[in-house]
């Protein structure tokens, strides 16, 4: 698993019940807050509850929709300061990332996002 798929719910994670269960509570709790700050504001707070109203009390669409905004900032917390060459071939074009964290075209080497699980 990745943690985009964490994130978005979509971990096919084979451990516990007692293992994967307080993970899964805890992402909910953490995007049920984001909800709810999001819908105070007047202004965006409608648009806000009419896209996610259905998604409670799991917020999948929330997941999916922060990840999208969110992921290029979390490969960077995640990659930036690793040196080494582990992340440095993963470019489409075959060009290395070195020490810049992302490819020339400024996209993070992330394009297995939305590969299923299953198949990566």
């Amino acid at each position: 698993a990745d943690i985009g798929d964490i994130v978005r719910g979509k971990d096919h994670f084979l451990g516990t019940n007692e293992e994967k269960k307080p993970l899964e509570e805890n992402l909910k709790n953490i995007f049920r807050k984001l909800y709810n700050e999001l819908t105070k504001e007047e202004e965006n707070g409608t648009a806000i509850k009419s896209r996610y109203t259905k998604d409670d009390p799991d917020f999948y669409q929330l997941r999916e929709d922060w990840w999208a905004l969110n992921r290029d900032q979390v490969w960077k917390a995640l990659t930036c300061e690793a040196y080494g060459t582990y992340f440095r071939h993963t470019c489409c074009t075959g060009t290395r990332t070195n020490d810049k964290c992302r490819c020339n075209d400024d996209q993070v080497p992330t394009y297995f996002d939305y590969v299923p699980q299953y198949l990566r």
